[in-house]
């Protein structure tokens, strides 16, 4: 359905841009084959005027005009509705050529590659060499590569859905879980952090914000053709969100034992480390809300020694996973 509706605006935009002289609904309806398969004249009236409104707001200037003969004429004038010269500064081509390079691992890859060469060719973007493919962002050389991953499924989907605001539906393992359980969310954004990709919004079972790890979703992500029941916040802030669960925003500290080699993520972020003889180290890392969940992902690898209210919730998660 959401195909058919973009297919209707798309022919409904080029009949109007591409007209000389105002043009009727009677013309519309005959030129377009969505408003000829409309059930009746109310039925097209309802669809044109929403078609007209969807366009409206998508930024396309609608002219009105009334003919001679009283009837109400419709068109989109070309000079109404260029945009401008596209300049971008060093700065923001290049910003823009990092951007695309995120995207190399999803399917908007190909997009972003074509709408990188379609600036270059206008004069927006300044060239460079990409060894004469032409594919590549225009981005100063350097020997760090920009690289966000995008393997999880369900990564396009949530994507699709927090763009048309359209309820999702999936399956979702927390941490201390053996067993997925239903989810039904209106997604809100998606943001990486720390190399994982996580999800904002707002869950319907729970009535509150919560933010989901994509890593974390089993099984297919499936849309509903439904309104949100909550409003969506001005700003999304998955990343304080996240850092607040995993104890990154914390007051106090947390003494742990880490085998070598084994939880960079926890030593990067620890204020104080020792080595020890036997293989393992002792780390002083934040300790919050939801540091518990975050430690238990590390298995075997992990002690806790204090506080003993933090080794408790650990030790409980784990029997938690054992007993499944």
């Amino acid at each position: 359905m959401a195909i058919a509706k973009a297919e209707r605006l798309m022919n409904l935009a080029l009949c109007l841009l591409g007209t000389r002289r105002p043009l009727t609904k009677r013309e519309l309806r005959t030129s377009i084959e969505a408003y000829l398969e409309a059930a009746g004249d109310e039925a097209f009236n309802r669809m044109f005027e929403r078609d007209k409104d969807d366009l409206r707001e998508l930024g396309l200037v609608i002219d009105t005009v009334e003919g001679l003969d009283g009837d109400i004429g419709y068109r989109a004038q070309r000079d109404s509705n260029r945009l401008p010269p596209i300049a971008l500064d060093a700065e923001e081509a290049t910003a823009l050529g990092l951007a695309a390079r995120v995207w190399q691992q999803a399917r908007l890859a190909g997009a972003a590659s074509g709408a990188l060469q379609k600036l270059r060719a206008a004069g927006g973007m300044p060239q460079h060499d990409d060894g004469g493919r032409g594919d590549g962002p225009a981005v100063a050389h350097s020997t760090l590569e920009p690289h966000i991953p995008v393997r999880e499924a369900a990564f396009e989907p949530l994507m699709l859905a927090c763009r048309d605001r359209r309820p999702v539906v999936f399956d979702y393992r927390k941490s201390n879980a053996a067993r997925p359980e239903r989810r039904q969310v209106e997604p809100w954004t998606l943001e990486c952090w720390r190399g994982h990709w996580y999800l904002a919004g707002f869950d319907r079972e729970r009535q509150a914000e919560r933010v989901f790890r994509l890593s974390r979703i089993t099984g297919p992500v499936r849309s509903r053709a439904a309104a949100f029941t909550a409003p969506v916040p001005d700003q999304v802030t998955v990343r304080e969100t996240v850092e607040r669960w995993a104890g990154e925003s914390a007051s106090r500290s947390a003494r742990i034992r880490l085998r070598a080699g084994a939880g960079y993520p926890l030593r990067s972020r620890a204020t104080e480390v020792r080595e020890l003889p036997d293989g393992w180290e002792e780390l002083e890392i934040p300790y919050g809300h939801g540091l518990d969940a975050w430690l238990v992902e590390f298995g075997p690898d992990v002690i806790v020694l204090e506080p003993a209210e933090l080794r408790a919730e650990v030790v409980d998660r784990l029997r938690a996973v054992a007993k499944g």
